[in-house]
């Protein structure tokens, strides 16, 4: 559907929804969730309500795009062996300057995670880090070596972390930016 100054906006019913709610995701544009008993109308009556938030969120999004399409035209095909090696030398080199001890490490094309740390101390790591900023790449790494110390996200897991990198909560966020690499 087109709402004038916005553009086009998926409207689509949604079992999960109890009230109407927009989202925005880079490549898939502005969504409006309609909850069953809520007519469309008044979904677009909302959607034209928050015209300004949608507008101002895809402007965002387009940025991102475009921060996604640097990385994909950067190298178009990445090397596994090559990331492995980055990786695991990089991962080494911060666990022996901070004193962690990791059990295995495995370096995987993976969707949806930048990197996992097993109960028995095994670190999987999206081999798509090597595209990220220095910065970023030694964020996960050090998220996952301070996870074999404290295996969850407590307040002492944050803590620990913040001793290596500063502002780790900071850095969670930033992450997020970069979620589109993994697309």
């Amino acid at each position: 559907m087109e709402i004038d100054g916005v553009g086009q906006i998926l409207f689509e019913r949604s079992n999960r929804a109890k009230h109407i709610s927009i989202s925005v995701k880079p490549f898939k544009g502005a969504r409006v969730a309609v909850p069953y008993g809520v007519s469309f109308d008044k979904a677009k009556q909302f959607a034209r309500s928050k015209s300004n938030w949608i507008k101002k969120h895809l402007d965002k999004m387009k940025q991102v795009e475009k921060e996604h399409e640097a990385f994909s035209n950067e190298s178009t095909e990445i090397n596994r062996a090559e990331a492995t090696k980055q990786l695991v030398n990089r991962l080494n080199e911060l666990s022996e300057q901070h004193g962690f001890s990791y059990n295995k490490v495995f370096v995987r094309n993976q969707k949806t995670r930048w990197g996992s740390c097993s109960s028995k101390n095994n670190i999987s790591l999206n081999m798509m880090l090597v595209r990220l900023p220095d910065e970023m790449m030694d964020y996960v790494l050090l998220h996952e070596l301070v996870h074999t110390r404290i295996k969850n996200h407590t307040h002492a897991f944050w803590a620990e972390l913040n001793k290596f990198v500063g502002d780790a909560k900071g850095m969670s966020k930033k992450m997020n930016e970069y979620k589109v690499v993994l697309m």
